[in-house]
């Protein structure tokens, strides 16, 4: 299976680096870029039905910018004015550094770490007198609330924001040699647009064991799955592949 042509469902990276393009360069790949799906925020009305009060937390739990985005949207839609006391303990730097987007960062106390949620949880464990509100999507990893939960902290799940699958109308008669998928919304998203898709010769590349096991549970042939040992990302498994495909050729 030559591969030539690249949709990946994502947003185009920012900036002018990412593997991606090194990859179209060094093969002389097409590579474009295109969200399959998006987020929508819940209104006020729907959140009420939630139960969740804004006041009784003391600390947030932040796993990703969306997140963010979506609780000071949604405190704002409530007449909710977010103390200043409030603490906030983000998945990441990138989350973190976001959160000028609203507060004064350096008058604010902020935690962070590097991804993952086990490490966030020991510093959440020396704040265990807070009262924590994890914002989230209607779709969210198991195993953040389970390692909440495991850790005895007290927290409440509020869902926020929803994933939808974005229209791609404009991609029906557009073929590609390889589609890269990240999530499984992304995946039922092209069949919700395209309910007769045939995948005939089209390489399927799945990133995560979500997505794989929505690629296989579509009845879709799964082609190319990351991370592996011998490819840790996504770029690096499609670059193993295309040099396989130019071997045979």
């Amino acid at each position: 299976m030559a591969v030539k042509t690249i949709l990946v469902s994502q947003p185009k990276p920012e900036g002018a680096k990412s593997p991606y393009f090194d990859l179209a360069e060094k093969y002389k790949l097409k590579i474009d870029f295109r969200s399959f799906i998006h987020v929508e925020g819940i209104d006020a009305q729907e959140f009420r039905t939630q139960k969740v009060e804004l006041g009784k937390h003391t600390g947030i739990v932040l796993t990703s910018k969306n997140a963010v985005d979506h609780y000071f949207r949604i405190a704002g839609e409530m007449r909710f004015d977010v103390p200043d006391a409030m603490k906030y303990f983000c998945i990441s730097e990138a989350v973190a550094y976001y959160l000028q987007k609203y507060v004064a960062y350096r008058k604010r106390k902020i935690f962070f770490v590097n991804q993952r949620i086990e490490d966030l949880v020991d510093i959440m464990k020396k704040h265990k007198k807070e009262t924590f509100l994890l914002p989230c999507a209607d779709r969210l990893r198991d195993n953040i609330p389970d390692t909440l939960a495991e850790s005895n902290l007290n927290f409440t799940k509020a869902v926020l924001y929803r994933t939808v699958a974005s229209d791609l109308s404009d991609l029906e008669n557009v073929y590609y040699d390889m589609l890269v998928f990240y999530s499984p919304g992304g995946v039922e998203s092209l069949m919700k647009n395209f309910p007769d898709f045939k995948q005939n010769e089209t390489v399927i590349a799945a990133f995560g064991p979500t997505t794989a096991k929505a690629i296989v549970d579509n009845n879709l042939r799964l082609d190319l799955h990351a991370p592996q040992p011998n490819a840790p990302s996504m770029t690096g498994a499609i670059e193993n592949f295309v040099k396989s495909a130019k071997k045979v050729k």
